[in-house]
């Protein structure tokens, strides 16, 4: 009998290559769990009918001689990410039944280790959401209380780590949909450089904020994952070189900006663990240095005009022409109004109708044009923030998971970004780490504590995530 519940992709390496269990017991142990779980759940969409074919071929590979960190490793993949001859719908009806071509980069990387490909996980339709409720294939439950929400839109892989129904996945992150449910679930989720991991194959969402995200139960194993798939690649006219940014030095002093984390609208028992958090850093010989991060409380009004702009863009393809959901009308603009309102869901029409706005004649300069200023200035402000701290440190979410349903108006989940989407309007890697729990009716729910880094800083949130995972 395989123990789930502490087995990590480090662990299982060994296990594997000292022929403890095979590949094939290991995933069985995944399916076995996926099928006492996922329909409470729902992590998974689909479940691969190949897993076992694909575990065979890692214990051969084992039994020559061969390994690789994710060799005969079972890893979840959110719903967005091209898998060749695989259905992929980013939780959508207009994309339903869809097959994907070719492989996304990362995929192809991850092939090429031998990793057992589970299934697709659920997700905020085209990853435009903060809890994945806007999956046109139902709610993602979180596993520390089915009432409560997952987090999103990367809510199905953190759920699928988080509830022992995969050892690692993949997700993306346009503006903290891997960290968010991360802090929800209690695993870490890591969000790496811009163009740090190749976008080829992520179905685009916001051009200039995506990223490929990890996720998994520790730090360690999040590394093992980056370092299998990170890289340049030409393929990602974003992607840049291992070279581009110096290899930054841990010193042990860590930002925080206490004006943003003792703000309005941060729950306070997330404080007062934030806090506590901090107290431990102290003891592993961290200097905690107040940073003030000027603009810094307009950056998710900024975002929310940047994201649903290039996401309106990158969702004009979907007309019912060329692949996915066709409606007939009696003309070609009655085909495409037809398709659109009967494939998108209602998140994904608002964020295309607010996108489509701040681009038209006569508003783009008053509002798109200002947001890109904006995010220029913030860039700036950060880049001067870092010269003086190695990190900055927030918690991850302003507030625990919510009730499903709870939050009908959209603007009170967007709150729910106001840490995590810094990271992404300046292109800098952040990790969410578990900082412990907040009682709830009854129920231990998770809290996060967020790291964000320098650009090419992977190495120091590995580090420290590594060395605050020790204290708890």
């Amino acid at each position: 009998m395989i123990d789930l519940t502490t087995l990590t992709i480090a662990r299982a390496r060994k296990k594997l290559d000292a022929k403890e269990f095979s590949a094939v017991e290991l995933t069985q142990a995944y399916l076995d769990e996926i099928k006492k779980k996922n329909k409470e759940l729902n992590a998974y969409l689909e479940v691969y009918d190949d897993v076992l074919d694909q575990a065979k071929k890692a214990d051969e590979l084992i039994a020559s001689g061969e390994s690789h960190p994710l060799l005969g490793i079972p890893l979840a993949i959110k719903d967005v990410i091209l898998i060749k001859g695989r259905k992929v719908s980013a939780a959508s009806k207009i994309l339903e039944n869809y097959v994907a071509s070719y492989d996304a980069t990362v995929i192809s990387k991850l092939k090429k280790q031998g990793v057992i490909f589970l299934g697709r996980t659920n997700t905020d339709e085209f990853a435009m959401g903060g809890s994945t409720e806007n999956s046109a294939y139902g709610v993602t439950k979180n596993p520390y209380d089915t009432r409560r929400v997952a987090g999103g839109s990367s809510g199905g892989s953190v759920v699928a780590v988080a509830a022992n129904l995969a050892l690692g996945a993949l997700g993306s992150d346009t503006g903290g949909s891997v960290r968010e449910p991360a802090a929800f679930c209690g695993i870490v989720g890591f969000k790496p450089t811009y163009g740090r991991m190749s976008r080829h194959g992520l179905i685009a969402m916001g051009s200039s904020l995506d990223c490929i995200g990890q996720i998994a139960k520790t730090t360690e194993d999040a590394k093992i994952i980056y370092d299998a798939i990170n890289g340049y690649d030409v393929l990602d006219s974003t992607s840049i070189k291992d070279t581009t940014y110096p290899k930054a030095s841990l010193k042990k002093v860590i930002g925080v900006p206490w004006d943003l984390v003792n703000g309005e609208g941060v729950n306070s028992e997330v404080k007062e663990n934030f806090k506590e958090s901090i107290k431990k850093l102290e003891t592993l010989g961290f200097k905690i240095k107040d940073i003030h991060i000027q603009n810094l409380d307009t950056a998710l009004a900024t975002y929310y005009i940047i994201m649903p702009a290039e996401s309106s863009t990158n969702l004009a393809r979907f007309d019912g022409v060329r692949y996915g959901l066709h409606k007939d009308g009696k003309n070609l603009l009655e085909d495409y109004k037809l398709t659109k309102g009967a494939g998108f869901g209602k998140e994904v029409r608002r964020r295309i109708l607010i996108g489509a706005y701040v681009l038209s004649a006569g508003y783009y300069d008053a509002y798109y044009g200002k947001a890109q200023a904006v995010r220029e200035i913030l860039k700036k402000e950060f880049a001067k923030a870092f010269a003086d701290v190695d990190m900055i440190a927030t918690p991850t979410a302003p507030f625990v998971a919510w009730k499903i349903g709870e939050k009908s108006d959209p603007v009170s989940v967007y709150l729910a970004d106001i840490f995590t989407i810094t990271a992404n309007m300046v292109g800098v890697p952040a990790v969410s780490i578990p900082s412990g729990f907040s009682k709830v009716e009854g129920k231990d729910l998770p809290l996060g504590i967020q790291f964000m880094a320098p650009h090419g800083g992977e190495n120091l949130l590995f580090e420290v995530g590594k060395k605050f995972e020790e204290m708890r």
